[in-house]
């Protein structure tokens, strides 16, 4: 029998108070929202600038605000005047978390800096968003999402072999930036159980982006090769890319011998797998180009989502390369309550699901300075 489910949700009772803008410390703070906790977001009288970054529109709001700051209530506040300062002081007594993303120094600068601040309010957990952190050879410079991915070598290993280095086509520092803000919150929280205090996180898109750089760091450190730009191909794994079939292309993801021996047999040709130069994948990798032109000449005739379904369901990893609408539109989207709708908002929903304490959609996007109602 499945648990009763509860409208309260699992960060119920927390408070967060929420002065960080654009994109990380956002996204951060709507996932605390969507799992209960009171956020209040305070802007600045000019509003986060995303606000602006459209079109598209809803009403004048940019869909890009919209899309990370839902379950939050809004205020605007000038805290480059004392009586702003004033007022978050007095928000603060209250609340449990402080998330801001401003340049290190900036607080500080107006009295309201870590030290300050956990004088007066020794439980606060304030975690701040920046670029590089406060300190160091790139201390307090401003960062960016695709700064970032260019620094820290994400765009060298992201493109065609023979192209430019890319830059991933989503914020991805700035959104594993916000995840890791989060999780460092939880934790935060759950040490505050034990010891009643609060402290400082320090979270830095530049650190953020050097963590994603799996398999290519752990590449280097063993091999002491450079890593390279390798299209959609898996530096580690073969067949690990996309493949061409009659109606667009299809990704294969064959991680071990056993899936490769099932995708050889679906595609009618078993003695691939029995193929000297194909038998591990150690072999595949050496064996790269000529792997996949025996298989481009198999998949020529086949439908890339009928085949990817197939597959599949046959134990090999494949999905055919679906655009933005049609991701959305799958059924399986919807089964797992991805989509939200209220009114004119629509947007993503939680990737994690609690089963007793779910997360849901209790506000719509605030409006500059003033609340939106209660989503129904």
């Amino acid at each position: 029998m499945f648990p009763k489910l509860s409208d309260a949700g699992a960060l119920a009772g927390c408070t967060v108070i929420d002065l960080s803008r654009v994109l990380g410390g956002p996204y951060c703070t709507q996932i605390l929202a969507d799992h209960g906790a009171d956020v209040l977001k305070i802007e600045p009288p000019g509003g986060d600038e995303t606000r602006g970054w459209g079109p598209p529109f809803l009403g004048e709001t940019a869909s890009y605000f919209i899309g990370v700051n839902r379950n939050k209530r809004g205020m605007a506040l000038d805290l480059s005047l004392p009586a702003g300062q004033e007022l978050l002081r007095a928000l603060l007594a209250d609340a449990d978390v402080l998330v801001e993303n401003f340049k290190p120094g900036t607080l500080e600068k107006w009295g309201l800096g870590y030290e300050t601040l956990s004088q007066a309010f020794p439980k606060l957990i304030h975690c701040r968003v920046s670029g590089f952190g406060a300190d160091g050879p790139l201390g307090g410079l401003p960062g960016y999402d695709a700064c970032a991915q260019a620094m820290c070598g994400l765009m060298s290993v992201n493109g065609e072999a023979d192209g430019e280095a890319t830059r991933v086509g989503l914020p991805v520092v700035d959104m594993v930036t916000g995840l890791n803000a989060a999780v460092a919150v939880l934790l935060a929280l759950n040490e505050r159980a034990r010891s009643g205090l609060g402290q400082f996180l320090d979270i830095t898109l530049y650190d953020c982006a050097l963590s994603l750089l799996h398999p290519h760091a752990p590449n280097y450190f063993y091999s002491g090769k450079t890593p390279a730009r390798s299209g959609n191909a898996h530096p580690n794994i073969a067949p690990y890319e996309t493949l061409p079939t009659a109606s667009g292309p299809i990704f294969l993801a064959v991680g071990n011998n056993r899936q490769f021996a099932q995708l050889a047999t679906a595609l009618g040709a078993p003695e691939l797998a029995r193929d000297p130069r194909y038998a591990a994948n150690a072999d595949r990798l050496a064996n790269r180009q000529s792997l996949r032109d025996a298989l481009s000449a198999l998949l020529a005739t086949h439908e890339a989502a009928a085949l990817a379904d197939r597959l599949l369901r046959a134990g090999v990893p494949a999905a055919a390369v679906q655009t933005v609408d049609q991701a959305l539109a799958h059924p399986h989207t919807r089964h797992r309550g991805m989509l939200l709708e209220q009114g004119d908002y629509r947007g993503v929903g939680s990737p994690i699901k609690l089963s007793r304490t779910p997360a849901r959609l209790r506000r719509l996007p605030p409006a500059l300075g003033g609340l939106e109602p209660e989503a129904g």
